[in-house]
């Protein structure tokens, strides 16, 4: 295809940002004879940790993190073999080596990076190493690693920039504290660790650590789970305590103190006024993301951030254009946008399919589903039960629920308390599925499909009438019956009848 540059411009598209979003952009780009530059550059945590090409994702987010709740999942699992005929030696003296699996994450992990950069190089994107900033709006400043600066003209500009964890303003924080960007790459065994905060993100890396047997604490300042549906979040942290996790419950840290012997002193306070301390060996704030736009010097391209300019996340119409119209944004920097992998390649293909092979789909940042890794996973797509109720009211709602026995625990005898499901429909009609959440093994895979379905308008009289596959989880979505309306017992009294 012939270049589609007829103006006086070094690049039809310049991306600010090498993570999942800008990357699928870059590449689909290119297809269509846009030439094409991505820049990338990572500042280090607080701590010294940095990494290669490939954002968040790839380095310090899905990725680690999936491979270390499976770690987590195989040690249980080696106790769940004994009772299937499995024989240990000394099953006591199974234990988890940190330095092992840290090793091997950061090498899959490399092996990616190297990987990202060859395939950019086949499809001729050009890759600058690095931090990207406006001259104006058509004008991308990349200041390399010896400070020296190259300009690169563009037609377009897509900022594709992520975001960074924020750390609290508590004296000792930034000093001592980590965050995700350091635990998957953390040289020294985290020891007994205090999570700070209890979004997703908090509850997986507790989670994982109490798997690998380590004393684990989450602090929380006041709800597990915000923004998804509150039923299954208290379950999704009863399903934790179960498993040995600890919650400071409406309580937040005041200062983080390194001791003569290394340790970590935290005092706290919660609520009701009470103080108290602990320590520790490891601190892990995740308590948020803040977007790397602060050194982009957007008003020198005339980008004005969301809420009049005092976010830090960018406003985009349904084109992802911001209010400058050659700069475009994806992913976690945008604002209001449900911050996942899946969603700013997405959207990055799309826009690129619009700006260069004349295409006019738009994202749809409805119904997304998405997983939360925790030693019980919890998986979902669509509206909440809560905001179902807002929306539609109470009583225009029905909601099937059930809890169920995975037929891999019966044997090692694992507990069913929290595997649950539900699904959230309107009431009237077919009742046209709203939302659907599982509580249980592998939600990530369960979710998956129904979220197509869910997509297609789903309705419970369809979903009722599908045959299930026996024996499995995901087949517990077509055996809903049982509405919480009814006030009918949703235990089930046997799992093939």
């Amino acid at each position: 295809m012939a270049p589609i540059n007829q103006e006086n411009f070094d690049y039809d598209l310049v991306v600010i940002g090498g993570g999942s979003g800008g990357l699928a952009c870059a590449k689909e780009a290119v297809q269509f004879g846009a030439k094409v530059a991505v820049l990338d550059f990572v500042k280090p945590s607080p701590r010294g940790t940095k990494w290669g090409l490939g954002g968040t994702c790839v380095n310090v987010g899905c990725i680690p993190k999936k491979l270390m709740h499976q770690a987590s999942l195989l040690g249980e699992a080696i106790h769940d073999a004994q009772p299937y005929g499995w024989k240990f030696a000394e099953p006591e003296s199974v234990k988890h080596d940190w330095a092992t699996l840290t090793e091997s994450v950061q090498n899959h992990i490399k092996s990616v990076n190297w990987v990202t950069r060859v395939d950019l190089r086949d499809k001729k994107v050009e890759y600058v190493n690095g931090l990207g900033y406006f001259k104006d709006a058509h004008n991308v400043v990349a200041v390399m690693k010896n400070q020296t600066e190259k300009v690169l003209s563009a037609k377009n500009v897509v900022i594709a920039v992520g975001g960074r964890p924020r750390y609290p303003n508590i004296p000792g924080a930034m000093e001592y504290g980590i965050t995700s960007d350091d635990i998957f790459s953390l040289p020294n065994e985290p020891g007994k660790t205090l999570v700070v905060g209890a979004g997703y993100i908090g509850l997986e890396c507790a989670g994982f650590l109490k798997g690998f047997g380590y004393d684990a604490t989450v602090m929380v300042r006041s709800i597990l789970l915000r923004g998804f549906d509150q039923q299954m979040a208290t379950m999704v942290g009863d399903a934790m305590v179960e498993k040995g996790v600890k919650f400071l419950h409406k309580t937040q840290p005041q200062s983080v103190e390194k001791q003569a012997d290394g340790r970590l002193l935290v005092k706290y306070r919660s609520d009701d006024g009470t103080e108290g301390s602990d320590v520790y060996d490891t601190v892990l704030f995740a308590i948020g993301r803040t977007a790397c736009t602060d050194d982009l010097k957007l008003d020198q391209a005339g980008v004005v951030t969301a809420e009049g300019g005092k976010s830090d996340k960018l406003d985009v119409d349904s084109f992802e254009a911001t209010n400058v119209p050659n700069i475009f944004a994806v992913g976690d920097v945008l604002y209001k946008r449900p911050e996942l992998t899946p969603v700013a390649i997405h959207a990055g293909r799309l826009l690129a399919r619009r700006l260069f092979n004349n295409q006019n789909d738009i994202m749809d940042y409805t119904d997304v589903a998405t997983t939360v890794f925790s030693p019980l996973e919890y998986g979902c797509v669509g509206m909440s039960e809560e905001d179902a109720e807002a929306k539609f009211g109470k009583d225009n709602i029905e909601v099937y629920h059930a809890y169920y026995k995975p037929t891999e625990f019966f044997v090692p005898q694992k507990s069913v308390r929290y595997c649950y499901l539900k699904a959230v429909a309107l009431l009237e009609g077919d009742q046209k599925v709203l939302g659907l959440h599982f509580l249980g093994p592998v939600a990530g895979e369960v979710i998956q499909g129904f979220a197509a379905a869910l997509k297609s308008g789903l309705t419970m009289k369809i979903l009722k009438n599908t045959v299930g596959i026996h024996p499995t989880v995901a087949e517990e979505f077509t055996r809903l019956l049982i509405t919480k309306s009814s006030g009918l017992d949703p235990t089930p009294a046997t799992c093939c009848s």
